[in-house]
Order: structure tokens, then C-alpha cells, then sequence
């Protein structure tokens, strides 16, 4: 099939260039929209980081304290009577007597309880008779020796004559045997006899010894106070039984408390400066207006293994009585330093990556961190051991973006309280 050509003025005419233009146009202001804005970023984040760089930031900044003074530490603790004593009967017998009650004072050597014991009477008054009879078997027992002696003399006597007769003849060898051999006999119950008299006199050490155990305990009938102080407990009445084994309820229970021991546990951090003789301040919350003194007199030396602490006793004297054993008390110690340390306040110190640091303000007018160590936590200020010397300017409150070596500007508190601004040398 054949076509006919195609008539020129079918042809569409070309497309105009304006609207090409006007998109060409509008796609370079656009990039030239975005770039400008892009070039406006990057110069508002190069005056960012300009203003950043040449900021100086004002802080507050406080001055390090040197503390070389005693450590004054104040601990819980508790008062405890200076003596303390149960009293047991040491004879068996019944209560016959009592004159003190719970809460009673008594001097050393009071009497408080009688008991009326009268099988321990009798027997020592059995015992006191049989140390009788014994003094007369003594007595015998040397009668017998005397007598044994006077036969021994007549014995040698005899032997002497008959042995001198024997020899002249007058008498016969059997009479001077016989004589000696009597000689012989009388000694032996010389040595007899005085054996007699030894044993006499041992038993009556022996009874002697039973009748002064006797007599001690019937001193015990007597219940006396063993030092001055109170009565805090009792547990008998007049006609109870009580029996010597000293088994059972104690009889009465006394304390001394015209001084009193207040027991305390010092911590380790603090148990290096405990000494015999250091003073130590005692307050009851009971009695806000009074103060107790007292002397550190002696402690375990040994730290408690299970908490770390070192066991103290504080003796306060307590003429007029006011405190008394058993009482929750708050003691102070003034504990020596073993070496100066810098003191700050607790919110100058920073925790990071590199430790525990603080910011120095210098005087060149820079922030500089160092790491410090923490001797002791105090609560609002910290007292550090190394890093710190004392006198210089910390920062208080750090920002967590500040820089070492930046440039800072010092607020320092006056005496009135308003910060004083101290410009950057």
C-alpha cells in the first residue's frame, strides 16, 4: 500500500524555548536557594563553634582548706556501770533478814541480808570440841614421852651397873645381855611416843583448819556490800531457803555508778588516734543541756573482725549521779591526725572516666582537672589525702563540657554572701 506524501503545512510547528527557560531558571534558583542555605548552616555552625571556643564561663569557686587539727568524730554509745556484782549465798540456811531493797544505796560493808544458818552452828561448835579432845590427846601423847624418857635413863643406868659387874665378875653374861637388850626396848618406845605427839599435833592442824573453814562460813551469814553503789535487783525474801552452791537467782544485784564506763566502737578510719587518756565529750539527747567529760582508759587494741571497729571505754565520773547505766549517749572524740589533708566541699568533686577529679581555677585564669583521692566522707565536704595541698581555688558545681585549660571566669562568695566576679588574667 502506498502513502501519499504528507503536506509541509501538516508539520507541527517546534516547541518554544521560554518554558525551557523558565524550568532552567527556577532549577538554578533552587540550587542556588539550597546552597545559600546550606552555606548559612555552616556559617551559623562556625560562629557556634567560635562563640563556644571563645566562651568564658563564669563558675563559682571556693578556696581548699588545710585541716591539720584534730579529727573531731562523734560515734553512738552506751553507759554501763563501773562495777557490777551478783551477790550468791555462801552458807545454806534461811533468810532471816533484809534491809535494803531494789534501788537502795549502800556503802562497802554494809550489811543488806542475814542468814540464819544453824546446822553450819553446830557444826562448828562439833568441830570447836573435837579440837578439844584433840589438844588432850596431845597432851597425853607427851605425857607419854617424859615417861618414855625417864625409862630410857633408868634403862642406860641399869646397863651401866650390870655391865661393869659382868666384866669384875659379880654378875652373870645373861644379866648385862638382858640390860642391854632393855636399853634397847625403852628407846624404841621413846621413838614411839614422840611419833605419837607429831601425829597429835597434825590432827589438830587438821581440826583447826576445818574450824576456820567453819568460821568463814559462818561470816558469810552475813551479806555485805562489796563496794559503794545501788541495788538493782533482788530475788529473795525473808524465810527463803538459800543454799551455798551458788546455783540459781542471785540474792541481790548491786551497781557502781558514781563512775561510769560508756562503751564505744571506732571505726578503723579513726581507731589509729585512739589513746589511754584522750578526752572525749558525752551528751544524752535526754538532757540537751548538759555536757559529761570523760577519759578515753582503755580499749581492745584488736579491731572487731565483723564490723571493723575498735571497742573503747570512756570513764565519766558521776559524783552527782545524773546519768545512769544502760543509757543511749553520743560521744566526741578530738582523734589526733596522722597526716594534714586537704578539705573541699563535696559538690567541687567530679566522677568520670578518669577517676575522681576536681577542677582548679588557675591564677592564669584556666580550668585545670586533677584526680584527688578521698581520705574521708564527711557529708558536705570531703576530705582529701592526695592531689589537693590546700589554698587553691576549686570550681564548684563543674559543668561535665568544661575543657582543661579553658578559659573561666571566678565567682568568688563574699562575706555578706553575693559573688564577686574575678575577670580571667
Amino acid at each position: 500500500m502506498t502513502h501519499a506524501p504528507r503536506d509541509p503545512s501538516d508539520v507541527p510547528p517546534p516547541p518554544r524555548a521560554g518554558p525551557f527557560v523558565l524550568v532552567g531558571l527556577g532549577v538554578a534558583g533552587l540550587l542556588a536557594w539550597g546552597g545559600y542555605g546550606q552555606w548559612q548552616q555552616r556559617a551559623a555552625a562556625a560562629d557556634t563553634q567560635r562563640k563556644i571556643e571563645t566562651h568564658v564561663p563564669r563558675l563559682r569557686t571556693a578556696t581548699v582548706e588545710r585541716a591539720d587539727k584534730p579529727l573531731e568524730i562523734t560515734l553512738p554509745g552506751q553507759t554501763d556501770a563501773f562495777a557490777r556484782a551478783a551477790l550468791y549465798a555462801r552458807a545454806t540456811g534461811y533468810i532471816a533478814e533484809r534491809r535494803v531493797d531494789i534501788g537502795s544505796r549502800v556503802r562497802k560493808g554494809d550489811i543488806l541480808l542475814r542468814i540464819a544458818a544453824p546446822d553450819l552452828d553446830q557444826q562448828l561448835a562439833q568441830a570447836e570440841a573435837q579440837a578439844g579432845q584433840l589438844q588432850a590427846q596431845l597432851l597425853q601423847a607427851r605425857s607419854m614421852v617424859d615417861q618414855a624418857k625417864a625409862n630410857v635413863n633408868l634403862a642406860n643406868v641399869t646397863n651401866s651397873r650390870t655391865s661393869t659387874l659382868a666384866g669384875q665378875g659379880w654378875a652373870s653374861k645373861q644379866n648385862a645381855d638382858n640390860s642391854q637388850a632393855s636399853v634397847l626396848s625403852q628407846t624404841a618406845t621413846l621413838a614411839s611416843a614422840e611419833a605419837g605427839v607429831k601425829v597429835a599435833e597434825a590432827n589438830i592442824k587438821a581440826q583447826a583448819a576445818t574450824v576456820d573453814r567453819l568460821k568463814a562460813l559462818t561470816g558469810f551469814k552475813d551479806i555485805v556490800a562489796p563496794f559503794d553503789g545501788v541495788i538493782t535487783t533482788r530475788g529473795v525474801d525473808v524465810g527463803d531457803l538459800v543454799h551455798a552452791d551458788g546455783t540459781g537467782t542471785a540474792l541481790l544485784g548491786m551497781d557502781r555508778d558514781d563512775v561510769l564506763r560508756v562503751s564505744v566502737n571506732v571505726p578503723q578510719s579513726a581507731a589509729g588516734g585512739i589513746r589511754d587518756g584522750l578526752d572525749a565529750v558525752v551528751r544524752v539527747p535526754q538532757m540537751p543541756n548538759r555536757v559529761f567529760s570523760g577519759k578515753v582508759e582503755r580499749s581492745s587494741v584488736a579491731l572487731l573482725l565483723s564490723s571493723r571497729t575498735l571497742t573503747t571505754q570512756v570513764d565519766v565520773p558521776n559524783a552527782d549521779l545524773a546519768l545512769r547505766a544502760g543509757l543511749y549517749v553520743s560521744v566526741t572524740f578530738k582523734v589526733p591526725r596522722t597526716q594534714a589533708m586537704a578539705v573541699i566541699p563535696a559538690e567541687a568533686m567530679v566522677f568520670n572516666q578518669r577517676g575522681t577529679q576536681v577542677a582548679i581555677a588557675g591564677d592564669d585564669g584556666q580550668a585545670r582537672w586533677r584526680t584527688v583521692h578521698v581520705q574521708r566522707d564527711l557529708g558536705t565536704t570531703l576530705e582529701i589525702d592526695r592531689g589537693l595541698e590546700g589554698g587553691e581555688q576549686i570550681v564548684l558545681s563543674p559543668p561535665a563540657d568544661l575543657r582543661d585549660g579553658q578559659k573561666i571566669e571566678r565567682q568568688i562568695p563574699k562575706s555578706d554572701g553575693k559573688p564577686v566576679t574575678a575577670a580571667a588574667r
